[in-house]
């Protein structure tokens, strides 16, 4: 958990948003009392991602996605044949 300190006086603001949007954001609540900047404070660090992807991995994933294109596939139960897992 994710305790917000401020110092000095902080920014305050105001935003507009769907009274069911604001149903979502209830129901993502810790406890009933957790304030709506928590919630959001919480969604926002999860949509960072800290680690990106490197560029070695991005272009194992394409490869990997071209292979899958072009039919370059075993199932689960021909990869159990090769390694005899089958017996």
């Amino acid at each position: 958990m994710h305790i917000y300190t401020y110092i000095g006086m902080p920014s305050i603001t105001s935003i507009r948003i769907s009274s069911d949007m604001k149903d979502k954001l209830s129901s993502l609540k810790v406890h009933p009392k957790e304030s709506y900047e928590d919630v959001i404070g919480r969604l926002v660090e999860i949509a960072i991602d800290d680690e990106p992807l490197s560029d070695e991995t991005i272009k194992a994933i394409e490869e990997s996605l071209e292979d899958i294109r072009a039919g370059r596939i075993y199932t689960l139960e021909e990869v159990a044949e090769e390694l005899g897992l089958n017996e």
